[in-house]
């Protein structure tokens, strides 16, 4: 499993959307790739958790945090071959660890939490609950936005994680997150 989740090496600017449910990471991404006419890896657990719904009316279990982690790092990796310069990632591995803390009492597998933390990014986009909840089969925490807000600002803290906090309108946070990185890519 170690290689699944680690990280092909590359010389892209990597930019990581992050934060709660329905605070429009998807939305942005998509965004932002169309923008600057680049790669974006859409958030591999949704497609997963949704087929599973569809077919068992069951949510995300503990042992689907593995496949869901593996499934998220072959389609960055695999993305990242296709990607101008820039890569836009509508998750990744730390924040399927934040998740797996949240929702199974702090339990988070080693692998999983080992390349959470290795995998390299340039910036993470976090976003703040100040857009509407918008429910749908596999949202489910509709009343602990600001506890798993702070979830994910304390993991970037903690690990001291390149990020800008985003709030605002979706015009407002398009506007911001293309100022830093244009900022970036000039470096």
């Amino acid at each position: 499993m170690e290689k699944k989740l680690k990280q092909h090496p590359s010389n892209l600017v990597k930019i990581v959307l992050f934060g709660p449910e329905s605070t429009g990471k998807t939305t942005l991404s998509v965004q932002l790739s169309a923008h600057y006419k680049t790669a974006c890896v859409p958030e591999f657990s949704r497609a997963y958790l949704q087929e599973k719904w569809d077919k068992t009316k069951k949510v995300c279990e503990i042992k689907d945090i593995i496949p869901i982690a593996n499934g998220q790092m072959k389609l960055e990796n695999k993305l990242a071959k296709e990607a101008n310069k820039l890569l836009i990632c509508d998750t990744d591995l730390l924040e399927t660890k934040v998740y797996s803390e949240a929702y199974y009492d702090g339990f988070v597998d080693k692998e999983l939490e080992k390349y959470a933390l290795e995998n390299q990014y340039d910036l993470y986009l976090l976003t703040y609950i100040d857009t509407p909840w918008e429910a749908d089969d596999l949202r489910d925490r509709p009343t602990q936005r600001e506890e798993m807000f702070m979830a994910f600002k304390h993991s970037l803290d903690k690990y001291k994680k390149p990020y800008i906090l985003l709030k605002g309108d979706k015009k407002t946070r398009f506007h911001q997150a293309v100022k830093e990185i244009d900022q970036l890519l000039k470096k």
